[in-house]
């Protein structure tokens, strides 16, 4: 097609939905932050019923509710009534998917200061966080947006319990005595490695203030106690641990320097042989998930400076620390897909 032809209906109607992705991302985390997915359960309800309950004008809420049914959020059935679809009903506070907390963190207030300054980000390959809001991205969560710093937790605690049990079954670890879970945050992982099995010892590794909140079965007095130790500490400054095997779930999602230096605090402390063990979604591995984990990068990129790795760059941070790749293996059913990128430092 030439550059002066017309680019079409279907195309111009895509660009339309994108330049208003904006206001479906808004849709959806409004009706979330109203509840709306918790007010409704096997039978439609009526919008009046739904603003009554919500203390908003009926006509108001349908014409939010009307714009999430046109991407198959809740579906309006028979006038003015709403039931639920497979998209709206991993809303629900009590959904077994736990998507919730995570679409509200993706809509939480600081990242529509954020969003509009990518094109910096872009430029710079850095965070635009502290031009916004004078500080570090997690020192202002921390710090200004305590709130935020919750909901974020939250939402990683959902994505741990979704992955956990499916995680645990792809990892063999048998025959390793230490584990070390770097940034395990409430230990979800932890426990359920030492349930799976029972001979291992392990170490849940994060901030201070996030392993305050660990899971009770892994402190004193907890049922996996004497099998679990709680460690706070920053894994960008060091890693005290000597163990057999150290894991890393979402975590290498900084700045190749940030990620270089943890993975090289875990060689300093490891014996040879030692094995690493990364678990995160590949930014190119599936075609049919590249909108969320391309969008994801660009997400990182804006409030950490960081990125979502290919497995080749995976294959770059090994070589550059001194790890040996042994092998990549696939996590069934999560989405965005895990994977398990296993390596091993070299003996010197």
């Amino acid at each position: 097609m030439s550059v002066s032809q017309p680019a079409g209906d279907a195309g111009i109607r895509r660009l339309g939905e994108l330049a208003f992705a904006a206001g479906n991302a808004a849709a959806v985390q409004t009706a979330t932050r109203l509840k709306i997915p918790d007010m409704i359960d096997d039978k439609p309800v009526p919008v009046e019923e739904l603003a009554e309950r919500t203390n908003l004008d009926p006509h108001l809420l349908y014409r939010l509710l009307r714009a999430l049914t046109t991407y198959g959020v809740f579906q309006e059935v028979g006038g003015r009534c709403f039931a639920h679809t497979d998209a709206s009903l991993p809303l629900r506070e009590d959904s077994p998917d736990g998507i919730r907390n995570l679409v509200l963190w993706i809509g939480a207030p600081w990242t529509w200061r954020a969003w509009p300054l990518l094109e910096e980000a872009i430029r710079t390959g850095k965070s635009v966080i502290p031009g916004v809001f004078g500080k570090e991205f997690y020192d202002y969560l921390r710090e200004d947006a305590p709130e935020d710093e919750q909901l974020f937790a939250r939402a990683m605690t959902d994505s741990s319990v979704r992955s956990s049990d499916v995680v645990a079954q792809t990892i063999d670890l048998t025959g390793v005595r230490k584990a070390v879970d770097i940034g395990g945050g409430q230990g979800l992982l932890t426990r359920t490695l030492l349930d799976r099995f029972p001979d291992l010892h392990g170490v849940l590794f994060d901030f201070e203030q996030v392993v305050a909140g660990a899971h009770e079965d892994l402190k004193a007095g907890g049922r996996l106690a004497s099998r679990a130790t709680v460690m706070p500490g920053d894994c960008l400054k060091s890693v005290p641990v000597e163990a057999d095997a150290y894991i890393l779930k979402n975590l290498l999602d900084w700045p190749d320097e940030s990620s270089r230096a943890v993975l090289r605090n875990i060689a300093a402390s490891a014996p040879p042989g030692a094995r690493v063990i990364i678990i995160d979604s590949l930014v190119d591995a599936h075609p049919d998930e590249m909108r969320i984990t391309t969008t994801l990068d660009l997400f990182l990129l804006m409030n950490v400076g960081g990125q979502k790795h290919s497995l080749s760059g995976f294959d770059k941070l090994f070589a550059e620390t001194g790890i040996e790749k042994l092998r990549v293996d696939t996590v069934p059913g999560t989405l965005p897909r895990l994977h398990l990128i296993q390596g091993s430092l070299r003996r010197k």
